[in-house]
């Protein structure tokens, strides 16, 4: 890699900005990242940033809201210390699910978040599996909007399960299913559900043919896993004989370690996108995919002014 290359890290996610850093053969560039006694963000950047291409690799994840001002505040301080160009590497965008007006009197936090990195200056976004893809049109600037399909389909074909079916927990996220099974040459089936609030799902029905076949379930986030349990139990309940799940996000809040524990899932596979929690990394049902690879070729290409194209799949 040509030296004009400089990665940071915020608190975030500093495992995944490491085996990025590993993967492209550059170190970590050193800042101090801290707080004030007050609580309030405090950083410095130590490394020379002058006239360089910089990455910040800071997901937007528990504590959200920690780690979007450290972000900012990386921002500010990378723009002032004159880095020629500044890419916010954001693996899970934070605020993302709050995306449109779905009730009178609600914001749009995912555009409230895209004009704030705008405001401080970042040049470029880089992320995974946003929430919606509408959240690109959120920002006036380039954004580079990476699938983890290939880290699950590289997965899934080492499996070698028998007799697979994809199947999306809702109908928002069928065309990501779909995308999989395609690529494995399965079927497809779609749990029918309703949501009543935020974290709390009803099934209601189930769409295909599960019957002695072994499920796929994917999505893009798991919170508190209620829509993947209670979709595994419906699966379970129509025939099928096994049961996995797959999401790109492991959010795994509140009663969501209990509930994979206590459910037919047989085995749960996350990205690193978001760290595990203690208790998370403890359990036997989920197993984490890492995505270093996949950014790490998307930040090469990138500050080489290559075409990504062929990672957008």
């Amino acid at each position: 890699m040509e030296s004009e290359l400089l990665i940071f890290s915020g608190n975030a996610n500093r495992d995944l900005a490491n085996k990025i850093c590993q993967y492209l053969d550059v170190p970590l560039g050193t800042a101090l990242i801290g707080k004030f006694n007050d609580g309030e963000t405090r950083i410095e950047i130590e490394s020379n940033v002058r006239g360089r291409d910089v990455f910040i690799i800071q997901p937007t994840c528990r504590p959200a809201n920690e780690n979007i001002m450290e972000l900012l505040i990386l921002i500010d301080a990378l723009r002032r210390a004159s880095a020629q160009r500044i890419t916010a590497v954001i693996p899970y965008y934070g605020y993302s699910r709050q995306e449109r007006k779905s009730t009178p009197r609600t914001p749009i936090t995912a555009k409230l978040v895209a004009d704030l990195l705008v405001s401080a200056g970042v040049h470029r976004i880089l992320s995974i599996e946003l929430h919606t893809g509408a959240i690109q049109g959120f920002f006036n600037l380039p954004v580079d909007h990476l699938y983890s399909k290939p880290v699950f389909v590289e997965h899934f074909a080492k499996m070698k399960i028998e007799n697979p079916i994809m199947v999306s927990p809702d109908a928002g996220g069928v065309e990501r299913a779909r995308a999989v099974a395609k690529v494995l040459g399965c079927g497809l089936a779609i749990v029918d559900k309703r949501r009543d609030r935020p974290g709390d799902s009803q099934v209601m029905n189930l769409i295909g043919d599960v019957k002695d076949k072994t499920a796929i379930l994917f999505d893009d986030i798991c919170d508190t896993a209620g829509s993947l349990t209670s979709a595994a139990k419906v699966l379970r309940d129509n025939g099928a004989l096994k049961v996995y799940a797959a999401a790109t996000h492991g959010v795994l809040s509140g009663p969501a370690i209990g509930r994979l524990k206590d459910s037919c899932i047989e085995k749960l596979f996350i990205t690193d996108t978001i760290p595990l929690t203690e208790e998370a990394a403890n359990c036997g049902k989920i197993e984490v995919l890492s995505v270093s690879e996949l950014l790490g070729k998307a930040i090469r290409r990138i500050h080489n002014s290559d075409s990504i194209s062929n990672l957008f799949i």
